[in-house]
């Protein structure tokens, strides 16, 4: 299995696309115009802006257009929960969103309607601006939220250290997503206050100020949201596969390990944090309906992801 896996890494698109993403990001982070307001930028799931005693947080997604064409609800709502889970991952608070949208049919562009609509209920985040292209001959969705957070509870995806415990947290009581098997729903069928306090964990431990860094999961699996984290921390990472656990709704469906790392989580978060905080952290998870466990170690390797399963250790990419 942790051949398997290595392989599945090395091979996963959605991995391999936000790795083609960095000299994009590094061209723009040199030229563009700075500001000393700007408290964090590139790297994080939500840049921040400084406001006296609080950070204004902003995050940006975009939708894959095949999945706005072939299920515009789920497209709709996922520009909402993306975006969301971005500013949780940090701690903070969703304020509001702003859409753009382009579409050539009025079908699938009321259903993605309702889909934003839906989000926008589910996750308590108003939509107060937008850009739209009616009747135009593609499909294009991409959302913008901002929050806040106190400066002082800002959680970077930035700030891990050599030697902190990797922790997985997961809120077990899911399906496998509709659209998607690679997508697992923790979301869709859930009540707005369930929703909403499973994220609250993540501003109680902001709160409390023991996690270095966090992400939440997306698209690019455990594996690539642990990647993303070492890359910008100039850290690397040591997993021990053995260690993640997978839902029992998804061993019943037959899904392996291979296949779980590389589903999109919702509702999922990867910190990490000094040891001593390890076992604060999980309970606090497991008071709001969430699973945690410790997956892996920040090791000094920088951009370098091993994979461990107590007997053997392999270096599978550096990113």
């Amino acid at each position: 299995m942790l051949e398997t896996i290595a392989k599945s890494i090395k091979n996963n698109k959605n991995i391999l696309n936000k790795k083609e993403i960095n000299p994009i990001v590094q061209y723009v982070d040199s030229n563009c115009f700075k500001n000393s307001r700007i408290f964090s930028s590139f790297g994080e799931d939500s840049s921040s802006i400084s406001s006296k005693n609080n950070l204004i947080l902003l995050t940006t997604d975009r939708i894959d257009t095949v999945f706005i064409k072939n299920h515009p609800f789920g497209a709709g709502f996922s520009s909402i929960l993306v975006s969301v889970d971005d500013i949780y991952a940090c701690g903070g608070t969703p304020l509001a969103a702003s859409i753009i949208l382009s579409y050539k049919d009025e079908k699938i562009g009321k259903k993605i309607l309702e889909g934003i609509c839906e989000g926008s209920h589910k996750f308590k985040v108003p939509i107060i601006r937008g850009h739209t292209n009616l009747n135009e001959n593609y499909y294009e969705l991409s959302s913008t939220i901002i929050g806040e957070i106190e400066k002082g509870s800002y959680i970077s995806a930035c700030s891990a250290n050599i030697n902190d415990k990797i922790i997985l947290a997961l809120d077990f009581d899911g399906k496998i997503g509709q659209a998607n098997k690679n997508y697992y729903d923790t979301t869709t069928f859930k009540s707005s206050k369930e929703v909403l306090r499973k994220r609250e964990s993540m501003q109680t431990l902001a709160k409390k100020k023991i996690v270095s860094a966090s992400k939440d999961v997306s698209n690019g699996g455990i594996f690539g949201t642990i990647l993303q984290l070492i890359k910008y921390s100039g850290v690397g990472a040591d997993i021990n596969i053995n260690n993640i656990e997978i839902p029992p709704i998804l061993v019943d469906s037959n899904y392996d390990l291979e296949m779980f790392s590389k589903m999109y989580l919702t509702t999922s978060f990867i910190l990490t944090t000094n040891y001593r905080y390890s076992s604060q952290i999980i309970e606090i998870f497991k008071n709001y309906g969430m699973k945690a466990k410790i997956i892996g170690e920040i090791i000094k390797d920088k951009n370098l992801l091993k994979l461990n399963n107590n007997k053997k250790s392999i270096d599978v990419i550096k990113f």
